[in-house]
């Protein structure tokens, strides 16, 4: 089994990084390069930029931050938001990414996964699935969890990997932000129904959680944000209960 990961997360609105609750009462907690910096120096096995309002906003993702970022990293840079086609995807690897993130454009027009994974491999492209649990099942939401669709999140990760999709990033609204933790129905759900990495998201609040994720969640690896931005906890401080809980992962320099 491949070591799990710990993935930062940045989301980020109008070139700083943001972090709210159920995607909404966004604040100010950084600039995007020194943060993703930080989390480097600390531990962090990869990085992920979500322009959380470009989808909404129908613009392109800020190109520029995701250049100047991936000039100073060494670990993988992960990019997401406002990524309509499959050019935008050849832009973001030009820029620096290592993976790029799509979710609104994907559900649009599923066969973007499908040339994406063809022109660029499918280790370049990640499925970003937003879900909400409702009348007993998890509806996938799109433009940065605005708007609702007729798909089940299960369902969609499997026509996701179908398309050609080689990771899944699986983000639960109704947990995001709340510190929680992690919805491990709904993760597990998603891990047991497809044959690529799902990362979870949405809902850590200390590392226990994060364990959870990639046990009973059965997660190849956890996204974590405002715990780490707000000091609650460190990179280090999650790597090393997950290392005492027995899990393969790459251990803090």
């Amino acid at each position: 089994m491949l070591a799990r990961r710990l993935i930062v997360c940045l989301d980020m609105k109008g070139g700083r990084v943001v972090k709210g609750v159920q995607f909404e009462g966004l604040r100010d907690v950084g600039d995007p390069v020194a943060l993703a910096m930080r989390y480097e120096a600390e531990g962090a096995d990869e990085v992920t930029f979500l322009d959380i309002s470009a989808s909404a906003e129908e613009r392109e993702t800020l190109w520029d931050v995701v250049h100047r970022t991936s000039e100073r990293l060494f670990i993988p840079l992960t990019v997401g938001g406002g990524v309509r086609t499959a050019d935008d995807v050849g832009r973001a690897l030009r820029a620096g990414a290592d993976k790029v993130s799509i979710n609104s454009a994907a559900v649009t027009n599923p066969e973007l996964l499908t040339a994406c994974a063809e022109r660029f491999g499918a280790q370049c492209v990640v499925a970003s699935i937003d879900a909400r649990r409702e009348d007993g099942r998890w509806r996938v939401y799109t433009r940065g969890g605005r708007t609702p669709t007729g798909l089940d999140a299960v369902d969609w990760a499997r026509e996701c990997v179908r398309r050609g999709a080689g990771e899944v990033l699986l983000t639960s609204i109704d947990r995001d932000g709340a510190r929680s933790g992690y919805d491990l129905e709904l993760t597990r759900a998603v891990a047991e129904a497809v044959a690529v990495p799902v990362i979870a998201s949405g809902g850590a609040g200390n590392a226990q959680h994060v364990r959870e994720a990639l046990t009973d969640g059965k997660a190849d690896a956890a996204l974590v944000a405002g715990i780490l931005h707000d000091g609650l906890t460190t990179v280090g401080a999650i790597k090393t209960l997950l290392l005492g809980s027995g899990l393969r992962i790459r251990s803090h320099a």
